[in-house]
């Protein structure tokens, strides 16, 4: 038996980089694969794990590096990330660095300003759905507009403190976090009329607006606040339901290598996650008459 080709690294390292340039926040929000070969064979042959540089390790140095040097051009990261782990360990030849990066854009202000300098919207258009209901005895039409996958995020506005704790809480609370959601909403229409279109920009911007415009003591009232001023906006509109999972962003603790971290560099966890639901209906929506999700 011969060992063949091999590699081994950290996949996946979701590192989110925040500069904060007064209230003018910039987003660098990334996934890092790292992969190195080299002088390997013992650790597969033998056991022998003397040149096998922990893949915890190669994560942490991803999150050390972003505070260190920052992400300006994700090429410029990798090949840092890159020559760093050849260079500095003698039994790895090769490394191969995988970036990806997602782009946010500044939710603006409603008079076209760039808004709060805080407040961002995931690049890349979210999908836009529709269910319609039609009873033939009744001749009753429901129309129900939505959206999906419509990502946004604070990177500061958001505390989350006085909260009920028991014998299992670890959670501590925080007076600045960042808030990041995908938005799922399903909104009523009142009855059937020709201007979807432009029923649909009009609501969309009311989320955008009512997220980047409030100051955030928890998601709950964030998701009440967007629900409002959706129906304050949107006349034609009865009732939205929202589902909001909150996209954790963890402060990475940069202390063991030196480093500080003033709410720079974020771990950016995609499960698990905290889920948060609910509906707002104006005081005068009629009954939809079943369940229409």
């Amino acid at each position: 038996m011969l060992l063949g080709p091999n590699r081994y690294g950290k996949a996946e390292t979701r590192v989110v980089r925040i500069t904060r340039d007064g209230d003018l926040h910039g987003i660098k929000d990334c996934n890092v694969g790292v992969a190195l070969s080299g002088d390997m064979a013992a650790a597969h042959l033998a056991g022998d794990n003397a040149a096998v540089l922990p893949t915890d390790s190669q994560k942490n140095t991803v999150f050390a590096f972003a505070r260190k040097y920052g992400i300006a051009e994700i090429e410029e990261f990798a090949l840092l990330l890159a020559r760093h782990f050849v260079d500095s360990r003698p039994s790895v030849h090769r490394a191969r660095v995988a970036v990806e990066e997602y782009f946010w854009d500044r939710i603006p202000g409603e008079d076209g300003t760039a808004g709060t300098g805080h407040s961002f919207v995931r690049s890349g258009r979210e999908t836009r759905t529709c269910v319609v209901h039609y009873d033939g005895p009744s001749r009753r039409v429901t129309v129900v507009s939505g959206l999906t996958g419509l990502t946004v995020l604070n990177s500061t506005g958001s505390e989350f403190h006085g909260f009920a704790e028991d014998e299992f809480t670890t959670l501590a609370p925080t007076r600045d976090r960042v808030l990041a959601t995908e938005v799922r909403a399903a909104w009523r229409h009142r009855a059937e009329h020709d201007g979807y279109a432009a029923s649909y920009a009009r609501a969309r911007r009311a989320l955008l607006a009512a997220f980047a415009g409030t100051h955030s003591l928890s998601l709950q009232q964030t998701l009440y606040a967007m629900g409002c001023r959706v129906l304050e906006e949107c006349g034609e509109i009865c009732e939205i339901r929202l589902s909001m999972p909150n996209k954790h962003h963890f402060t990475v603790d940069l202390a063991p290598f030196g480093l500080d971290n003033p709410q720079e560099v974020f771990f950016a966890a995609d499960r698990p996650y905290g889920l948060i639901e609910g509906a707002v209906l104006a005081e005068d929506a009629p009954d939809a008459g079943f369940a229409w999700e």
